[in-house]
């Protein structure tokens, strides 16, 4: 656990980047510290690992005021990742991702397997990419090493500084992905910065949100959504809030429709028997379970088995994911309904009304449920 009490940080001539911040980031979860330019974000990240000293009050690293460890200490405790990446262009790239280990002393086999375990675990074939040197990479694969860098001798806590800023959309959103992937298995204590609320919604377990060196509000991508605190909170999250309150909320399986299920070999007659004037149509399922798609009430009629009229779904969705994947697929389908699965089982269907009953939940859960 990281923790700031009342930290000020006051430069020559007066200027003030950081006010009194107190803020405890929890362990295990990745915080994302975002705001306008000049709101003191930065300073605040490289005053954790005293790239920056503070003016006033402490910082804390598991209770230990970090001002009683020695600076080059600390900072190999923590892996650091920058916008421009930093990697040392005369090295090969298992070079580079070994750079913390090496300083640590530890012996070249151990090395070597972290090296491997960790260009594994950024989606990087070590035979391909470990005798590369950094400018035979993209941006995207160059960020990728400096995650691995980063996490070269297993530190418990990283600290990441517009680390996606400079990489195209496409690109961002794939190292997005894969961040979260990483962070699912390591789960360090990451403390994130970014200009991007988007961004901040998209990764972080809670979000930081300062202005003029002060904390405007810290809490989890929901609550901020539901409940944003000032009007700066308001217009950095942007006219499309309600659609990124979708982005956080999940879908709900307790909460959705269950049309009737027949199997594939079932009779047509055995389907139609389940029509009515509330379901129009049917969901076909094999008899593992296993999801075919559906049978519409105006083609169920003659003989033979079901699966001879069956037709895939139109929208379709895991049920890992959000509400707003979900309005996506029936968008993009111009579907009525989205069919959610759990791996290879049907689940239920989602129909606009589940969406706003959804939406109508989240207040009301927050006010019980805020960490």
């Amino acid at each position: 656990m990281i923790r700031l009490e009342r930290v000020t940080k006051r430069y020559p001539g007066g200027q003030v980047a950081v006010r009194e911040l107190t803020i405890e980031f929890h362990t295990g979860q990745l915080t994302m510290l975002v705001g306008p330019s000049g709101c003191g974000k930065t300073t605040t990240l490289k005053m954790i690992n005293r790239l920056i000293e503070p003016t006033e009050g402490r910082i804390f690293h598991d209770d230990q005021d970090v001002t009683h460890i020695d600076p080059v200490a600390l900072r190999l405790r923590m892996g650091y990742v920058i916008q421009n990446v930093g990697l040392f262009p005369h090295l090969s790239i298992a070079d580079n991702v070994a750079t913390v280990p090496r300083l640590l002393g530890w012996d070249k086999r151990r090395i070597q397997q972290r090296v491997t375990e960790l260009l594994e675990l950024v989606g990087l074939d070590p035979k391909q990419f470990a005798r590369r040197y950094p400018h035979q990479l993209s941006g995207g694969q160059r960020q990728r090493v400096g995650v691995a860098r980063a996490l070269g001798a297993d530190p418990p806590i990283l600290l990441m500084d517009e680390p996606f800023g400079a990489i195209d959309r496409i690109a961002r959103e794939r190292l997005q992905n894969e961040f979260l992937r990483i962070q699912r298995e390591v789960r360090k204590t990451v403390i994130f910065v970014t200009h991007d609320i988007d961004e901040a919604i998209k990764l972080g377990d809670r979000i930081a949100i300062m202005n003029v060196g002060r904390l405007e509000q810290y809490d989890t991508p929901a609550a901020i959504l539901a409940k944003p605190a000032s009007d700066l909170v308001i217009d950095l999250l942007g006219p499309d809030r309600g659609l990124k309150r979708l982005s956080v909320t999940p879908i709900d399986l307790n909460a959705l429709e269950r049309p009737p299920v027949v199997h594939s070999d079932d009779s047509l007659a055995d389907a139609r028997r389940l029509l009515d004037s509330q379901w129009k149509r049917v969901i076909v399922v094999d008899r593992n379970g296993k999801p075919v798609g559906e049978l519409i009430k105006d083609e169920a009629d003659g003989d033979g088995p079901v699966a001879d009229r069956a037709r895939p779904f139109d929208a379709i969705v895991g049920a890992d994911r959000t509400l707003y994947d979900a309005f996506s697929q029936m968008l993009i389908h111009q579907a009525t309904w989205v069919a959610v699965v759990d791996g290879d089982q049907f689940r239920g269907v989602l129909t606009p009304e589940s969406f706003v009953a959804a939406i109508q939940r989240v207040p009301a859960e927050l006010e019980g449920a805020r960490p």
